[in-house]
């Protein structure tokens, strides 16, 4: 054997140290997603969709994991299961195959399928999107039974979305959503929760802390739900489906978002007023879940373009007024430049 072979055995027999954890993971989170429809006729952006994220992307890229909430199905040949009488107020949403190749390249890892416009086209449509958003490398939860898991930083990770829809976790079975996160808790080091529920619209900003409707149908109780998740195991708990921004709060030294709103949704959601404020969050975990800093970026949706930032930082002084107003001025310290970190009250718990 010649020295170079005794070596080279040597080097194969001796482990190689394990990369060190991360300080933090950072993750990036948005509300609702629909870049454009084909159905029933073409209202896609004039550049077929291909600059509409290109603003904020750096931000969604920057981070370790980015995660946002799509409304509508990703497929093409596929007819709706809902009717569409009139198709001047259509709202079923489905994008061509390749719009998930832009939501991968602005950066998003994962996309949540748990709201009421997921089945626009049946569960076919959705097991269509599923399909799609695996072909592109993106991860989904939404349908019952579909959870994404994965190791990343030598840390386990899983993320779970919950609705009020059909086939999907539901948002208001609080005992089997308690069950669900307990479990993915004893096997991962991270579980992010996602959920789709509250009232819509511009008198929806505020928490009402009990069981919320819309048009006579049950959106959840919100509180209640993230409370009860992370008392389950949760780590992080991200909210959507009002189209307007709402509170956060710090549980148990995990956060909470009640909801971050539209964000990037070129044709069938009103962007007028608060609607069409659109933050991206930031949050900073330690690699045991716990909250460590957060900060909200502000953008703004101005149609036909895609989200821009926003100087004035409306989003983030509207979600900072909110959380002072529902939870106190001491829950979070809030620094100018949006960023946030606990405060005297959550230090002291």
């Amino acid at each position: 054997m010649t020295r170079r072979s005794a070596c080279l055995l040597m080097m194969w027999a001796i482990p190689m140290a394990a990369a060190p954890q991360p300080a933090v993971i950072s993750v990036a989170a948005t509300g609702d997603i629909m870049l454009g429809t084909d159905y029933p006729e073409n209202r896609l952006p004039d550049d077929d969709g291909i600059g509409f994220l290109r603003a904020i992307s750096p931000v969604l890229q920057a981070a370790d994991i980015a995660i946002g909430n799509l409304e509508g199905v990703i497929l093409e040949g596929i007819e709706p299961a809902k009717s569409c009488e009139n198709p001047q107020a259509c709202f079923l949403f489905r994008s061509p195959p390749r719009y998930a190749g832009y939501l991968r390249d602005a950066g998003y890892d994962i996309m949540s399928l748990a709201n009421n416009h997921a089945r626009d086209f049946g569960e076919d449509g959705r097991t269509a999107t599923m399909g799609i958003l695996d072909e592109y490398g993106l991860k989904h939860s939404g349908r019952r039974g579909d959870i994404a898991t994965w190791v990343q930083a030598q840390l386990r990770f899983a993320f779970i979305a919950f609705s009020p829809t059909l086939e999907s976790y539901l948002l208001n079975d609080i005992p089997t959503a308690v069950e669900e996160v307990a479990a993915l808790a004893v096997s991962h080091d991270i579980v992010i929760v996602s959920f789709h529920g509250g009232a819509e619209g511009r008198d929806a900003m505020r928490l009402p802390f009990e069981e919320e409707f819309y048009f006579g149908e049950t959106r959840g109780e919100v509180v209640r739900f993230a409370h009860a998740v992370i008392d389950a195991g949760a780590d992080l708990v991200i909210g959507h489906g009002p189209h307007v921004p709402r509170a956060i709060e710090l549980y148990r030294d995990r956060l909470i978002a009640y909801s971050l709103g539209n964000f990037a949704t070129y044709y069938g959601v009103s962007v007028a007023g608060n609607a069409g404020l659109a933050p991206i969050l930031v949050t900073e975990l330690l690699p045991d879940g716990r909250f460590r800093a957060g900060r909200i970026h502000s953008a703004i949706q101005i149609r036909p373009n895609g989200p821009a930032w926003d100087a004035k930082q409306t989003v983030y002084g509207l979600i900072r007024e909110l959380t002072e107003e529902t939870f106190g001025a001491e829950l979070f310290e809030f620094s100018d430049d949006g960023s946030f970190v606990p405060g005297l009250r959550a230090l002291a718990q």
